[in-house]
């Protein structure tokens, strides 16, 4: 396959993930900036909080479909492990510092749903459940998330819970998104260890920088 096709689709692959729903949202539904507004960030659970239920969902999906979008596109043009993660990748990126919108985006979590479900769908659905769980009985999303991409590398290593066998690149991909999902969650830890983390469906107001999404 020509490699400059390759590069287009990783391309494409960051510009699909820069859409920035929630900033659209924001700007169709209220004329705001969500970003000034809330947490600050440009993701579905601000989104949520700003917004409302509705475009909160709507958000999280449209960011889920990015990063399985991705994943397809470069899947059918190549059986590469690696040329797959490296779009799955970009995307993520993409939502995080989206090029439209002044590289100021989201903390990517939906948009990993997205990838990590067509890349490792086994170790992501179990993953997920119990992160889920976690924020159907704590409130936290970002404690949920934080577990979320804590545990698929680890089921990724399990026989039992890996579906198939994976190769490195996906392995890797899994620890990668781990350390780099807990590292922009860094502020969000600190308010965990504090017991400062907004809840979701708070009544009370969650402006504070660094919320979840």
């Amino acid at each position: 396959m020509d490699t400059i096709i390759l590069i287009g689709v990783i391309v494409i692959s960051y510009l699909l993930g820069s859409i920035s729903f929630s900033y659209l949202f924001g700007k169709l539904l209220k004329g705001i900036d969500i970003r000034q507004h809330g947490s600050g960030n440009a993701g579905a659970t601000n989104t949520l909080r700003v917004l409302g239920v509705g475009p909160g969902i709507t958000v999280l999906l449209l960011d889920v479909v990015k990063g399985i979008v991705a994943v397809l596109l470069i899947r059918m043009f190549t059986d590469n492990q690696w040329l797959h993660v490296l779009a799955g990748v970009a995307a993520i990126v993409g939502h995080n510092w989206p090029i439209y919108f002044g590289f100021k985006g989201g903390k990517g979590i939906a948009t990993t749903i997205g990838v990590t479900a067509t890349l490792i769908s086994l170790p992501a659905l179990y993953a997920g459940i119990i992160g889920l769980l976690l924020i159907a009985t704590t409130r936290y999303v970002s404690l949920g998330s934080l577990v979320f991409t804590l545990l698929m590398p680890i089921f990724l290593l399990i026989p039992a819970t890996q579906g198939e066998r994976h190769g490195v690149a996906l392995v890797l991909f899994a620890i990668l998104i781990c350390i780099f999902a807990w590292f922009r969650h860094r502020t969000n830890i600190v308010k965990l260890l504090k017991g400062q983390e907004n809840k979701i469906f708070s009544k009370k107001n969650a402006a504070s920088k660094g919320e979840q999404s």
